[in-house]
């Protein structure tokens, strides 16, 4: 479902990715781990079409992301370490514009409702964006993920921002994900919580793949930041 060959991009002279290569199955729920600045965000994003590849080649559901980059995007959904949220819009108003986004602007007030409920907002529903904290931001951004029925979630620190108490969200959005059949790429530092949810782990250094094998398997300080 989502390949990549000889995948590099730089920054100026800087290489973020170099020479990166590896496949998901379809329905695989995979993490990403490595230390601040590996490469995660960066691989992330070109696989969403967010960013260019300069060299190399990525394919998601058999379309390549330079040639094909709007059917990627319909086929992808990014939670990026940006929230694009609109703060004078409610949780509830920003779904609405997320599904008009998505050529989907029917869906009833019930099952964003619903969807607001899995992370633990249908309660703050009608509250301006404004007035959440980075912990509440980064729900409603998950919200907007499971909004969209997508093949490939591509998931940038999940766990990022949100209370230790609240992580059971997560989990369960990506036990929802799974249970879809949708293939999961997931970048965290939480290598012991990836390891219980994610079939199998690549472990980027300096912008390479530096380990790619069953999650069960990876050495608990590989995500370490540093």
């Amino acid at each position: 479902m989502v390949h990549a060959e000889a995948l590099s991009k730089r920054y100026g002279v800087r290489w973020a990715l170099v020479r990166v290569g590896f496949q998901v199955a379809s329905g695989e729920v995979a993490m990403l781990a490595g230390r601040n600045g590996s490469g995660k965000s960066t691989l992330l994003r070109v696989l969403a079409t967010a960013l260019r590849p300069d060299m190399g080649t990525a394919r998601v559901a058999g379309l390549d992301v330079v040639e094909h980059r709007d059917e990627v995007r319909r086929r992808v959904a990014l939670l990026d370490h940006r929230s694009h949220l609109y703060d004078v819009l409610s949780a509830l108003e920003n779904l609405e514009v997320m599904a008009r986004f998505l050529g989907d602007g029917k869906l009833v007030r019930e099952r964003l409702m619903a969807v607001l409920e899995e992370v633990g907002l249908a309660e703050r529903a009608s509250d301006p964006v404004s007035e959440f904290s980075a912990g509440m931001r980064k729900r409603l951004s998950l919200a907007s993920v499971l909004l969209k029925a997508t093949e490939v979630a591509l998931l940038d620190e999940p766990y990022g921002e949100i209370d230790p108490p609240d992580f059971r969200l997560v989990d369960g959005v990506l036990d929802r994900l799974r249970r879809r059949g949708a293939t999961v790429v997931m970048a965290t530092h939480l290598v012991e919580r990836g390891r219980e949810h994610c079939d199998r782990a690549l472990v980027l250094s300096g912008g390479g793949v530096e380990w790619d094998g069953p999650a069960r398997d990876l050495q608990a300080d590989a995500g370490i930041a540093g």
